[in-house]
């Protein structure tokens, strides 16, 4: 070849050098990237698990892994363990470093890797389980990847071949991994991306205590069915007798219904009235990420779901119950499909929020819910209501106490997010992709 030849050569082959945009020090320099078939790193071709459907759990039995069981994050969901009706034989079980994926219907594409700490688990026949070669992949590289934006578009675009969505064995074998030529490399990264999985995986522990201390101090702050007074009450209360039952409508009037009917012809941008719907409210709060606007003309000819301070919000169709008070933020903005509670009297709104997410404030709710598919409340139903009150200074006292809860968890969420909205930039950092050559 001549040395021009060699030249362009190696000019082309320098195009099409895959790098990430942030190597570690150790590694910088080194040589590009490659990419190879999922199929040439495993262990052996990869498998499907058994046929067979799901019994009740007992200790007898192999507990069962289904595509149900997988959260949206890759973790294995304990709260509901199944078992199957199998012999239990080794070579059934998943074993550590073991991955599966989803191969069919909307979860397609979901990945899961195994750990001891879940147990001993026989997955099921609508996943794929490959094992990763430890001397050529480590299974948390892997793991990673496979979390990644550009494995989510492999996924699209290979699952989209039928109009129901799906991939197979042999297509996840040709799933395209991008490797560092030197084997030190990949481990750093798992190593690296294991630590912040270690990190998160504390918050999210911290922030599961935090809820569940709120759960059980609701269950003891609020009276209990068939009782007139809670378990637990702050010291100058402990003599304050029983709790009023009356009806909701007492403490609320009007309970009205927002904006019925279409307002699409009235959106508009972030210029015009905030138009709250139930999927703004969320476990106590209004989430305004998704808010819808409308003109001003439309929200004066609806008065009636005007919006003042001290007004509860509640869902009602769908995730019905679900509430939350209308703070100074949202003054003057608009409502649909939602039931407004507007307080007639002096009183606690955000004790009264809280009082439906306990577990008699659920109950009660239940009790008026109609439909089968899709749950439904009528403004109505809420006027005669029965619910147990306290006094004033005692509805301020509950309130306090677990709004600031709901703080410090809120607090301590956006720390979880946090990391992992690090973890995400970092893995688009240190994953190449196709887009991604060294010139």
């Amino acid at each position: 070849m001549s040395s021009k030849n060699k030249t362009t050569a190696t000019t082309d082959e320098a195009k099409h050098t895959l790098v990430p945009k942030l190597r570690f020090p150790e590694f910088r320099g080194g040589e590009g990237w490659e990419y190879a078939p999922l199929g040439k790193l495993l262990m052996k071709s990869p498998d499907y698990g058994v046929n067979a459907a799901a019994v009740p759990f007992t200790e007898r039995l192999p507990q069962y892994l289904r595509i149900t069981d997988i959260s949206e994050d890759g973790t294995y969901l304990s709260a509901k363990k199944v078992s199957v009706d199998l012999e239990p034989k080794d070579e059934i079980y998943l074993e550590e470093g073991d991955i599966v994926l989803a191969r069919t219907g909307a979860s397609v594409g979901k990945s899961y890797r195994y750990r001891k700490a879940d147990g001993r688990l026989v997955f099921a026949g609508f996943l794929i389980r490959v094992k990763p070669n430890p001397k050529r992949l480590v299974s948390t590289y892997l793991a990673n990847f496979l979390t990644t934006e550009q494995y989510w578009k492999w996924v699209a675009a290979t699952s989209a071949r039928s109009g129901q969505p799906g991939i197979n064995s042999v297509e996840y074998s040709a799933l395209p991994i991008p490797l560092p030529t030197e084997f030190p490399e990949q481990q750093k990264i798992a190593d690296c991306l294991s630590s912040v999985d270690e990190l998160i995986a504390v918050q999210a522990q911290k922030v599961d205590a935090l809820k569940t201390h709120k759960k059980g101090l609701m269950q003891q702050l609020f009276p209990r069915e068939g009782e007139t007074q809670p378990r637990l009450r702050f010291p100058e209360f402990q003599n304050a007798g029983k709790w009023e039952e009356q009806h909701l409508g007492d403490y609320f009037d009007p309970i009205r219904n927002g904006f019925v009917g279409t307002a699409t012809p009235y959106y508009t941008t972030s210029d015009g009235i905030r138009y709250l719907q139930g999927r703004n409210i969320k476990q106590g709060r209004i989430e305004a990420d998704n808010l819808i606007f409308i003109t001003s003309e439309f929200h004066n000819r609806q008065r009636k779901s005007h919006l003042k301070t001290g007004d509860i919000l509640m869902v009602q169709s769908g995730h019905v119950g679900e509430c939350a008070v209308i703070g100074p933020d949202f003054v003057g903005a608009n409502c649909h499909a939602l039931v407004i509670l507007t307080p007639k009297r002096k009183l606690s709104s955000d004790f009264f929020a809280h009082y439906f997410y306990s577990p008699i404030g659920k109950l009660a709710i239940f009790q008026i819910t109609t439909g089968n598919t899709i749950k439904h409340i009528l403004a109505s139903e809420l006027k005669t209501l029965p619910v147990l009150v306290p006094d004033l200074s005692e509805q301020q006292r509950i309130a306090s106490c677990l709004s600031s809860l709901d703080t410090l968890i809120t607090a301590e969420d956006q720390k979880l997010e946090a990391l992992k909205t690090h973890k995400k930039g970092l893995m688009q950092q240190l994953f190449p992709s196709t887009d991604e050559v060294r010139a």
